[in-house]
């Protein structure tokens, strides 16, 4: 039954079970209201606090569920709001918050009192919660600026000269960084194969036409020692490309930004014409934390209509970002000589160690957490994260748009002490995420910055569905399925990716694919997927090496079977035994490729 209330001049129109209990919140409310209709509290915490004590004290409907309605708003946040083990519902009376589509979670700082100099707009940071406020990503109104950097068209990237990792120096054409020599806290974005490094940069050395950059720690430490993916030095022109940014040197073209940590003063060059109507600037790393144990998860929560906004990621500026692969980021990584012999697998030739990204929502043990018609935009990291210990839950019918990570994450992606190239097999199952449905979302403009992310990433999972998405304009790989690089049987298993839509992927970075898996996964399937139109970046490591599917390193036991895509590009690369591809290519039935993305009833996602 869907009721319009008005709550201090705000519209909420919700699905309201009459039966069940009821909280109220309104960004124009008081915490010390009581949380109904006529007096709704102002913050979700408090709202969450209420809706708790009711199902503590056993309050009339309440075994029917609880509800607490967001009325349409921004939220503003200074932390995450926490959702703990005592706020679980049932199957049967779920905890749920919902809005009419005008909620808003925002973890952003609006920046005003802006003043003209010269060509640019300058205006005085804030801080935030009592601190000074640093930051990587500010968005006019609506539309994400671009931090100062060298090159406009990154086509236009330098490329770099000499790695030269004894002395933890990479050498560079002099002219490429002539300008930022005095730049206190200029960074390097390195392009590597299939990965972006963020490296803040110590010092510029010049030397004739060539110029020896070195980095700060431990970000020097990393780069220097890991082997895979290195820095590109070929004789063929496709050394590997990189570009400079956050430097006022650099911010010469509209549309650019940079904000001087020292003096706190924010400078923005305008597009011709363009009034700042709204700055905004993310000042909190994780919007929301679903959190509870494996012995006592949080149970039966949904989310429906919210919009999660805004939020930041700092660990590039203080410690810099190493990927291994997926946004995974290496606190340690090095070569191994000689290689180690592994049992049934190839040689390995290196090790290392895992960090996760933040991301806006974050799910740990916790079961049938659900995001229904919900969006995710203007993340400074990925989006939405199933991180570990969690069963069912369900992802459907949400928009996931301008962000610059990883859309979705799901599953474990080796715990920050186990070595990544060892299967993980917990000896306790409720560890893995397990037996998610990831079902009709619009995942477009993600990882627009690290450019090494996805659409959805998968790592260790079990029982996953990730069925009938689209996917466009990602700067990688649209789906990841798997991790580990080995094909001894670990704790992935019945997994399916089915009739999913991606194209235009692999914006920036190759060795790359449309469906990309990795490890022993048996039972699993890939099948009815549509896969066509790839970007042609000129700066690709190898030109030619890009797939529309892809089953890499230690791939065993997977279906790969009727997917559309416009040519027979494929890779099997290492994989192990099991594997059975099955009519796959242009010459598929139509019906596949006229069927796959989002079903008629989510179309509308587009268009938002």
């Amino acid at each position: 039954m869907k009721k319009i209330f008005i709550t201090a001049g705000i519209a909420i129109a919700a699905s309201i079970n009459m039966t069940g209990a009821d909280v109220y919140v309104s960004p124009s409310g008081s915490d010390a209201g009581d949380g109904s209709l006529g007096a709704p509290k102002a913050t979700i915490t408090a709202a969450l606090r209420q809706a708790r004590e009711l199902r503590r004290l056993g309050a009339d409907g309440v075994d029917k569920g609880v509800t607490i309605h967001l009325a349409d708003g921004v939220y503003n946040l200074y932390e995450e709001v926490f959702v703990r083990p005592e706020d679980s519902g049932s199957p049967s009376s779920p905890t749920v918050f919902t809005s009419a589509g005008g909620a808003r979670i925002s973890g952003g700082v609006r920046i005003s009192g802006w003043k003209r100099q010269g060509r640019l707009m300058v205006a005085d940071v804030p801080s935030f919660n009592g601190r000074p406020l640093d930051f990587r990503q500010l968005w006019i109104n609506g539309t994400k600026a671009v931090r100062a950097r060298d090159v406009e068209d990154f086509e236009n990237m330098a490329r770099i000269i000499r790695n030269d990792p004894a002395n933890e120096v990479l050498w560079v054409p002099a002219n490429a960084v002539r300008k930022i020599v005095k730049a206190t806290h200029a960074e390097m974005v390195l392009h590597e194969m299939w990965c972006v490094a963020n490296l803040r940069i110590k010092s510029v050395e010049i030397q004739g036409d060539s110029a020896a950059v070195r980095f700060h720690n431990p970000e020097s430490r990393i780069q220097f020692e890991h082997p895979w993916p290195r820095p590109m030095v070929t004789t063929d022109g496709h050394n590997s490309a990189f570009y400079l940014t956050n430097a006022m040197e650099l911010l010469d073209s509209p549309g650019e930004w940079y904000h001087d940590i020292d003096t706190r003063k924010l400078y923005y060059y305008p597009l011709p014409g363009e009034k700042i109507e709204e700055a905004v600037v993310p000042a909190v790393e994780t919007l929301l934390l679903v959190e509870g144990t494996l012995d006592r998860p949080v149970r039966n929560v949904r989310f429906e209509n919210i919009t999660f906004e805004y939020t930041t990621w700092m660990r590039p500026s203080e410690k810099g970002h190493v990927p291994l692969q997926a946004g995974m980021y290496l606190t340690d990584g090095y070569k191994l000589r000689p290689s180690m012999v592994r049992f049934q697998n190839h040689k390995l030739d290196n090790q290392g160690w895992l960090g996760r990204p933040a991301s806006a929502v974050v799910v740990r043990g916790a079961d049938d957490i659900d995001f229904v018609g919900c969006t995710f935009e203007h993340l400074g990291s990925s989006g939405l994260d199933y991180e570990m210990g969690t069963d069912g839950g369900l992802v459907k019918g949400c928009l996931f748009r301008d962000i610059a990570g990883n859309g979705i994450v799901a599953g474990n992606f080796s715990p920050a002490s186990h070595e990544t190239h060892l299967p993980y097999d917990p000896a306790d199952s409720r560890e893995l995420v397990s037996n998610l449905t990831i079902e009709n979302n619009y995942i477009t403009n993600v990882s627009n910055e690290d450019w090494g992310t996805l659409g959805i990433c998968a790592g260790y999972v079990r029982g996953i569905n990730i069925l009938h998405n689209e996917i466009c304009d990602v700067s990688y790989s649209g789906i990841n399925l798997g991790w580990g690089w080995t094909r001894t049987v670990n704790a992935m298993r019945n997994n399916r990716v089915h009739g999913n839509l991606i194209h235009r992927y692999a914006k920036h970075m190759y060795d790359v694919a449309g469906v990309y898996t990795l490890g022993s996964q048996p039972h699993s399937w890939v099948t009815e997927n549509c896969v066509r139109d790839i970007y042609t970046p000129g700066y690709a490591h190898d030109p030619n090496h890009w797939f529309y599917l892809y089953t890499d390193e230690g791939s065993s036991f997977i279906t790969v079977k009727d997917n559309w895509t416009e040519g027979e590009k494929f890779l099997k690369n290492a994989n192990g035994p099991g594997n059975t591809w099955e009519n796959n290519g242009p010459a598929v039935n139509d019906t596949v490729r006229v069927n796959a993305g989002l079903t008629k009833e989510f179309i509308h996602l587009k268009s938002k």
